[in-house]
């Protein structure tokens, strides 16, 4: 091994390599591509860092002026290339290495002057990286290594484009490492399209998977997924505990609902920026946060050294994601727990998961309240308080505790103080309860108060728990009944909470939108008599209820009486008249039209249409009005033939000179009649007369006929 890297391995406290280190370090594979499938945990990343060492280095223990990139380290995260990007520097730090992370969410702007300055490494993830490659941002003719780390995960985010191009621009001559939890058909088609002669490195088949880590699956009541978390975390006590969800909106949900029964969480998403990320996960590291409730972005190479606790509220959708979430505890050594949050319905999801990871899983229920704070107690007497001497500064504050308190007071005050810092328990229902019958218990001595808004202002419960708690300084615990009225609504709180209650209410009493808030004396009675307009109640308002009227007694039913069967309707319809075309009609039929009540007007003295324009009838014997076309004066029109016995059509052969001139036709069939100018394409003309649309003085066609040809349209006699 090369000294400087020694040095770098001993600073950091190892004495000695995991199998996978070992098997990657072997001096005959120093030259060789290598494909290397191990569990989470087992120290993938300085591995990797180990085996392309020699190549970067060649013969000497530090590197040269830094210039174009030696080594491309590729991760599918952020969060994972920062990691590896950590591993890496104090690894390389004695041979004076320059590690540079280009990853998305960052200013390309500083990573390309990182890049123009000269680095050593990249570590990048793949959008990025194509994106600087593209840019000519950056000179791959010097890579002598390249590694693909949790390279499977990278397929499965779609990122196989981007690994071929990223592979293709890569210098032949270079190594190229495969890292990852399990070795798919995928990714041995890609190890095989761009690695010489791959080694194969397995590690996993050598013990059982996750040794380290309690696997506990407990089934909970479905609606009580989230409060069976909450004593799961209470019940450990974790350091550091991360909760996956599926989605973003899950994220978000429990986040606001832990942050507000006072666990100190951080969310971890897709959604959220670069830095919002770096900075949840170094608030976890720095014991500022213990809680971190992450989707599956968070899932792969996350090493945090005090996670001890992984809850899936909600069930992975592989086998191999229940295992990298699991993952992230029990890690070099440490001890871990993994708890799957089972409702009844996900029971055969959750067996056939176990079943595909091969995993051996406690089924149980989840830790109830009592269970809870005997917990609480066995940590508060080991505590190491008790046995830590008084301050300087408070020993005078001491004695006058003991002097003024006895030791049940005291010991009262401790346990008081020490519960004030926890969340409170929740009580859970029994998992095979039907959802609609969880037990509520004894809530104890109670005050009501009565509100004044009810039914008719829209009130509900659902909108008047959140009010009181919010305003009256409250949790879900300290509120009992809540009975709406149509005015008012009443309120049970807990009598060692009533106290509280109104103080934060102040001397008004008021609530949102100014309902006032009143205490009772006693509580309101709440049962239920009849309604005024019932059956048995009077009815002030209306007066006695009238007598009614006896009915006639039905007659007796005579199953021997004597029954005309009916016809079916098929034969109904046989017998009825059936009315024949060739009768004379002897009766007006029904839809004829009503006469009107005043009689009409004679044809010759109705008025004039109002959508018709009103026309001058011409004088007898007078002149003819000039045509729009005088070229066409001369000439003979062909007359218009209308009689049923005349034939359909004009025939060729007809004399044209017998045509009368313009002045003997009726008004309505003269061509200068404006509305007789155009004729639709749809409307050839009337059966038995002219065919429409000749133009006025059109020649005869080529062919003899008087008329243009056009398509041949048949008419159905009626």
């Amino acid at each position: 091994m090369i000294q400087t890297i020694a040095d770098a391995l001993a600073k950091q406290g190892y004495d000695s390599l995991t199998p996978v280190q070992e098997a990657v370090t072997n001096p005959a594979l120093n030259d060789a591509d290598l494909l290397v499938s191990a569990q989470t945990g087992s120290g993938k990343t300085v591995g990797f860092g180990l085996a392309i060492a020699p190549t970067l280095l060649g013969g000497a223990d530090k590197f040269g002026h830094a210039g174009a990139p030696l080594a491309l380290i590729i991760a599918p995260t952020r969060e994972l290339a920062m990691q590896v990007s950590r591993e890496l520097t104090w690894l390389y730090a004695e041979a004076g290495a320059v590690v540079t992370t280009c990853v998305g969410g960052m200013d390309t702007r500083t990573e390309r002057r990182a890049l123009d300055r000269g680095a050593h490494i990249v570590v990048a993830t793949p959008g990025r990286l194509c994106d600087h490659i593209k840019r000519n941002n950056i000179n791959l003719n010097d890579i002598r290594a390249v590694v693909l780390d949790e390279a499977d995960e990278m397929l499965d985010l779609g990122f196989r484009e981007e690994l071929e191009f990223i592979l293709s621009e890569a210098p032949d001559e270079r190594r190229t490492l495969m890292f990852s939890a399990t070795v798919p058909a995928a990714i041995a088609k890609l190890a095989k399209s761009y690695q010489r002669d791959a080694q194969r490195i397995e590690t996993i088949g050598e013990a059982k998977q996750h040794t380290d880590i309690e696997y506990r699956a407990l089934n909970v009541h479905p609606r009580d997924t989230e409060n069976a978390i909450i004593n799961v975390l209470r019940f450990y006590e974790a350091k550091n505990a991360i909760v996956f969800c599926n989605t973003r909106a899950a994220v978000a949900r429990l986040t606001t609902r832990f942050t507000n029964r006072g666990f100190s969480v951080v969310a971890l998403s897709g959604e959220l920026t670069q830095s919002e990320r770096t900075n949840a996960l170094q608030a976890l590291r720095d014991g500022r946060a213990r809680v971190c409730i992450a989707t599956d972005v968070a899932a792969r190479g996350i090493d945090l050294p005090n996670l001890e606790l992984v809850i899936h509220a909600d069930l992975p959708s592989n086998s191999d994601t229940l295992l990298h979430r699991s993952g992230r505890t029990g890690r070099a050594g440490r001890k871990g727990v993994s708890a799957l949050i089972v409702p009844a319905k996900l029971r055969s999801k959750a067996n056939r998961l176990i079943g595909g990871a091969k995993l051996k899983v406690e089924w149980a229920n989840p830790p109830s309240a009592e269970e809870v704070n005997a917990e609480d107690e066995k940590r508060l007497l080991a505590d190491s308080a008790w046995s830590d001497p008084i301050p300087d500064d408070a020993v005078g504050f001491v004695a006058n505790l003991v002097e003024q308190f006895s030791a049940e007071q005291l010991a009262t005050a401790f346990v008081n103080l020490y519960r004030a810092r926890q969340s409170a328990p929740e009580q859970l229902a029994e998992p095979g309860t039907p959802a609609d019958e969880k037990p509520r218990g004894d809530f104890g001595p109670s005050v009501w108060f009565s509100i004044s808004i009810g039914r008719n202002q829209d009130a509900e419960p659902r909108t008047i728990l959140p009010m009181i708690c919010r305003m009256g300084d409250l949790t879900k615990d300290d509120v009992g009944a809540i009975r709406v009225q149509p005015s008012h609504t009443f309120v049970e709180i807990l009598a060692t909470s009533a106290p509280k209650f109104t103080n934060a209410l102040g001397p008004d009493m008021k609530v949102e939108d100014g309902a006032i808030v009143t205490k009772l004396d006693k509580a309101p009675d709440l049962s239920r008599g009849p309604k005024p307009g019932g059956p048995r109640g009077p009815r002030p308002d209306r007066g006695p209820r009238p007598e009614r009227a006896e009915r006639a007694p039905r007659p007796a039913y005579d199953p021997d009486a004597p029954t005309e069967p009916r016809k079916p309707r098929a034969a109904e319809a046989a017998e009825a008249p059936v009315a024949r075309m060739d009768e004379p009609r002897t009766s007006k039929p029904k839809f004829d039209k009503p006469k009107f009540d005043k009689p009409r007007a004679p044809k010759g003295e109705r008025p004039p249409k109002s959508h018709k324009t009103e026309r001058t009838p011409m004088k007898p014997g007078a002149a003819p009005r000039p045509k729009s076309n005088p070229d066409s004066a001369d000439k003979p029109r062909a007359k218009a033939v209308w009689k049923k016995d005349k034939p359909t059509a004009a025939r060729s052969d007809a004399p044209r000179g017998d045509a009368k001139p313009a002045g003997d036709k009726p008004f309505k069939a003269r061509a200068s009649d404006p509305s007789k100018r155009f004729v639709p394409p749809n409307k050839l003309g009337k059966p038995g007369g002219k065919p429409a649309g000749k133009p006025r003085g059109a020649k005869p066609s080529a062919g003899g006929e008087g008329v243009p040809k056009r398509a041949k349209t048949s008419f159905r006699p009626k």
